[in-house]
């Protein structure tokens, strides 16, 4: 057996039957010249099924007893049940983008059964425009979102000649994209792990109070700050949520994105936050739900290095989306200072103080799950904005080249909506998931992100 972090168990903890923590992905692949879809789903299902050795990721499950010992450690299956973790599916007719998302929104509710690796791959056929699917869902305890963009480049390749695609569990796969050098290790086990380093990790220990310091005067000095565990008000998206789920996704070049980035004197990330802003403030508006005062995000912030280890290593900072205001330039500014104030406090501190920040944004998620909490404790934020980047050029599996890369997160407790971006092959790809009891229409998202992208198009360029 092996030790499990509390950051990795802190994940199974959370789990409840209607509070599911995996995170998945789906993929779209247009078949290579002269291959037909049935061909491409027929080579991408027997490919994997074919593919018998797994990286340890994809082994590893909670010790037993599972309620006991399963927090503390990992153990490691020897054999893996193929037939159970991998399935093929056809989409009923007329095979249209709504009926793929419905299938994603009906799996991505359904537990994943801790006495197997956690982890599921389904290989989706039948869509009217010729593309084929791949959806998977692997436990947050295992990945984390910047893990999961990673195992599926290594699967990738830049070359659309390339015909050694495999399965993404693969252990191969790690050798033949980063050579034979051993990956380094994760932020934490790089601290811990020489004498100088403890050191060093100590001293950090004890400047987490004048760092708290620190952040309670910028909350107090800056008023586009927003500290941690400050209220944020009260909507649909921060009720008690059932199981069942509804996914939307879609996706816009990214060069749209960069060019009103550019015009406006923004990051990349504030533009996709600001697309978020509109949507919800449209959104919440036609349900007649829009706060007063602006909805509150938090958003990840990775800190993972070039080289470093999978696994979870993430802090994060809370900023105002602008909700309260109606118009678009008014809201990108608001915007503008609310990150920008945000990144000036991560910075000032050291990776463990960064980590503590983190851990005191996203406490309330921990306790979410108690009945009544949600119900009598202040939310500290409305919803998780996520933004994973990935590789630039075209990406392709035996030649047939990937066409979305749509990430499908985790809705909880009190935060029944969850947006997560990625940023592959030259588009933005948009991933909505939310509680689909108490999120009608949630495909409306997508149009009202189109609107708001278009707004700020339709700015003048900042000066």
């Amino acid at each position: 057996m092996k030790y499990m972090p509390v950051t990795e168990a802190m994940f199974l903890a959370a789990e409840t039957r209607d509070q599911p923590m995996h995170v998945g992905g789906l993929q779209l692949f247009i078949p290579r010249e002269g291959q037909s879809p049935e061909d491409l789903a027929d080579e991408i299902y027997s490919t994997l099924l074919a593919t018998t050795e797994f990286d340890e990721t994809f082994r590893k499950r909670p010790a037993t007893p599972a309620q006991l010992a399963g927090y503390a450690a990992w153990s490691f299956d020897d054999e893996i049940d193929l037939d159970y973790h991998l399935r093929h599916a056809v989409l009923p007719r007329p095979g249209a983008i709504k009926d793929l998302l419905r299938y994603v929104s009906l799996n991505h509710g359904a537990l994943l059964d801790r006495r197997r690796p956690m982890w599921e791959a389904h290989v989706i056929e039948g869509l009217a425009d010729g593309r084929v699917a791949i959806y998977t869902k692997v436990h947050h305890s295992v990945v984390d979102g910047v893990s999961a963009l990673r195992l599926l480049q290594r699967s990738l390749s830049a070359d659309p000649n390339d015909r050694s695609g495999t399965a993404f569990w693969d252990p191969q796969l790690k050798k033949r994209r980063r050579g034979d050098k051993k990956p380094g290790k994760g932020l934490v086990s790089s601290l811990l792990g020489t004498a100088g380093q403890v050191a060093n990790l100590a001293e950090q220990v004890v400047g987490l109070a004048p760092a708290a310091a620190k952040i309670a005067a910028a909350g107090l000095t800056d008023s586009d700050f927003v500290a941690p565990m400050q209220q944020a008000p009260a909507t649909p998206l921060n009720v008690s949520i059932g199981s069942a789920r509804r996914f939307a996704a879609q996706d816009w070049p990214i060069e749209r994105l960069r060019a009103v980035s550019k015009a406006q004197g923004m990051t990349l990330n504030d533009v996709m936050v600001a697309m978020c802003s509109g949507a919800l403030r449209t959104y919440l508006g036609d349900q007649d739900a829009l706060p007063d005062d602006s909805l509150i995000a938090m958003l990840p912030v990775s800190l993972h290095r070039e080289g470093d280890s999978d696994g979870n290593a993430v802090t994060a900072m809370s900023v105002r989306m602008a909700t309260d205001l109606a118009s678009p330039a008014a809201r990108v500014e608001a915007i503008k200072a609310s990150t920008s104030s945000a990144k000036r406090a991560i910075r000032q501190l050291r990776p463990i103080q960064a980590l503590a920040l983190g851990a005191a944004t996203i406490w309330p998620i921990a306790f979410n799950t108690i009945p009544g909490f949600i119900e009598y404790t202040p939310t500290g934020f409305n919803l998780i904005i996520s933004s994973v980047p990935g590789p630039e050029e075209p990406l392709y599996w035996n030649g047939a080249k990937l066409d979305g890369c749509y990430p499908v997160s985790i809705p909880t407790e009190g935060l029944a909506m969850n947006i997560t971006i990625t940023t592959v092959a030259g588009k933005a790809n948009f991933g909505i998931i939310g509680a689909r009891a108490q999120l009608p229409s949630l495909q409306r998202i997508l149009d009202h992100l189109e609107t708001a992208l278009s707004e700020m198009e339709a700015l003048p360029p900042v000066t």
